[in-house]
Formats: structure tokens, sequence, C-alpha cells
């Protein structure tokens, strides 16, 4: 099992590195850890190039896991133009 697929992680995607990076460092100054940044292709993508990015997240500034914050997270996203999804 991939740490993306841990039980309790959320996994936001976004379609812009630097949005990306910059979520993921105001998700770590909000307590939220490990944020890890990386290319990820979606399902039926054939063109590296058309890969998003994702932040995998996996406890929140509770010490819970970030499902419990899923609803929090899908906002961020969204103000970045992309999508949360709990794993």
């Amino acid at each position: 099992m991939s740490d993306a697929e841990q039980p309790g992680a959320v996994v936001v995607t976004l379609p812009e590195r630097d949005d990306a990076e910059e979520l993921a460092e105001q998700l770590e100054t909000q307590g939220y850890e490990p944020c890890l940044v990386h290319r990820d292709m979606l399902a039926g993508e054939d063109d590296a190039e058309d890969a998003d990015w994702v932040i995998e997240v996996h406890t929140g500034p509770h010490g819970g896991p970030a499902t419990f914050d899923e609803p929090h997270l899908q906002m961020l996203a969204e103000n970045y133009g992309g999508f949360a999804t709990a794993r």
C-alpha cells in the first residue's frame, strides 16, 4: 500500500506545480503533515505534460487523520482550481 493509499489520507490535486508547492507550505504552517508534493497522472492520461500535481496529507493539525479535515482541504483546493479526495 502506497502512502497515498494510507487510510485517513487526503490527496489534494492541482493543475500547477507552483500552486501545489504554495498550498503545501500553507498546510504545513497550519499543522498538517506530511505535505508531500509530486506529479501524478490520472487514469486515462497518456501525456506526462498533462499530469497534475498532488499534495499528500496524512495528519491534520489536531493529530488525527487528515480525512477529518476533508471539507477544509476541498475548499482550499478549489481556490487553486483543484480538488481533494479522501483515501
